[in-house]
């Protein structure tokens, strides 16, 4: 399964190392599967060339190499292809059913969207091609014979599944940039092609139990296939509400957005600290500590702040239920809705500090973001 980019709040995983300049990670989940095929090819491969249980178990195993060298290779076509358009690659991340490359911004035209789509499975079918080519030289019924056909097999499966059009698949975006290219808007032609994802989530489902019932597939087959289908369908979801959100970005102002600062000097009582803020009239304003010079230092943690009794407001400091501000990411007040996102999928939090030059003019609360990309969802669950 690839993907352009992960959702929003999803972990990379393990940096394993750079290729090209490029992070390459790998996901725990890779582990399972990895796991999986080498026990299953291993006994395949120990009942078709009479080979010791270690040895075929050692066989199993590389062939998860060439796997995993596959799909990096697969998301490597992706990634450079993106950089020849001058579209910057955060990183590749390797999990259990494929991979992602990561890119620091969308395509700025369909016929680039095209090409970086459309470079993975490429990759895959050449090396689908070459492998094929090997185990046609290669003498039946040898290993390395074994191995050439089950590598020719996989990335020509690759190739072939990552080229339906239906997102998050590759295929999906080249409809995307097809449509795109046609109709003109990018966010009609992701939600396009994500519902395609989905009808070919549920067709892909219906082959899959016809094709268990009818006994041509085992039962850990099926629930490998549905587990895909499941993944498509969660990743064409995704896309359309990313497309729906992305047409909500022009609304986001962070001038507006940003809920005002109320500043009280260090030292301040906290019983002391809500009086004037209320006094002030200042509503949903957030309580910001000041040093000697008027410069914020630290934002009041509003949790931490209830949590104190009534009766010890009075000799507890502001500064005990406050967080440094830096520890707490900041944005600048000019930020396009596009780049506020971007900055909160890189840096997940429920707070942001929102400045002008050095200074502090607002507090961005995740949930007031979530308000405005997402209303139908409401207060109860803020995802961006």
């Amino acid at each position: 399964m690839d993907n352009e980019a992960p959702e929003p709040g999803r972990r990379a995983g393990v940096t394993v190392g750079r290729i090209f300049g490029v992070p390459v990670h790998l996901n725990a989940s890779m582990l399972l599967l990895a796991l999986a095929v080498t026990v299953i090819y291993g006994e395949f491969v120990r009942g078709t060339l009479e080979l010791s249980r270690p040895a075929g178990y050692a066989v199993g195993f590389g062939f998860v190499v060439c796997l995993l060298g596959s799909v990096l290779l697969h998301e490597l076509g992706h990634a450079l292809t993106a950089r020849r358009f001058g579209i910057g690659v955060r990183g590749i991340t390797l999990e259990l059913l494929g991979g992602y490359t990561e890119m620091d911004r969308d395509a700025p035209r369909p016929r680039v969207d095209l090409l970086v789509s459309l470079a993975g499975p490429a990759v895959s079918l050449v090396l689908g091609v070459l492998a094929t080519v090997a185990a046609l030289l290669l003498r039946d019924g040898t290993l390395a014979d074994q191995v050439a056909f089950q590598l020719a097999v996989s990335n020509v499966v690759v190739a072939v599944f990552n080229s339906l059009p239906g997102l998050p698949l590759d295929g999906g975006r080249a409809l995307r940039a097809a449509v795109w290219a046609v109709h003109g808007d990018r966010h009609t032609a992701t939600e396009i092609a994500g519902w395609s994802g989905r009808a070919l989530a549920g067709l892909t489902a219906l082959g899959v139990l016809v094709t268990y019932l009818l006994g041509w597939l085992s039962v850990f087959g099926l629930v490998f296939m549905l587990l895909v289908t499941l993944t498509l369908w969660q990743g064409a979801g995704q896309s359309i509400r990313l497309a729906r959100m992305s047409r909500r970005f022009p609304m986001i102002n962070l001038s507006h957005l940003a809920r005002p600062v109320f500043a009280v000097p260090a030292g301040t009582p906290l019983a002391e600290a809500q009086r004037r803020g209320r006094e002030a009239g200042s509503g949903n304003a957030a309580l910001v500590v000041a040093d000697a010079s008027g410069r914020v230092v630290a934002l009041v943690d509003g949790a931490r702040a209830a949590a104190v009794p009534a009766e010890r407001r009075p000799w507890v400091s502001v500064d005990t239920v406050a967080r440094g501000v830096e520890g707490i990411p900041a944005m600048s007040v000019d930020l396009t809705g596009e780049q506020v996102v971007r900055v909160v999928q890189t840096h997940p939090g429920a707070q942001y500090l929102v400045t002008a030059g050095e200074d502090v003019v607002g507090v961005l609360h995740l949930i007031d973001l979530a308000e405005v990309l997402e209303p139908r969802r409401g207060r109860g669950n803020p995802a961006v």
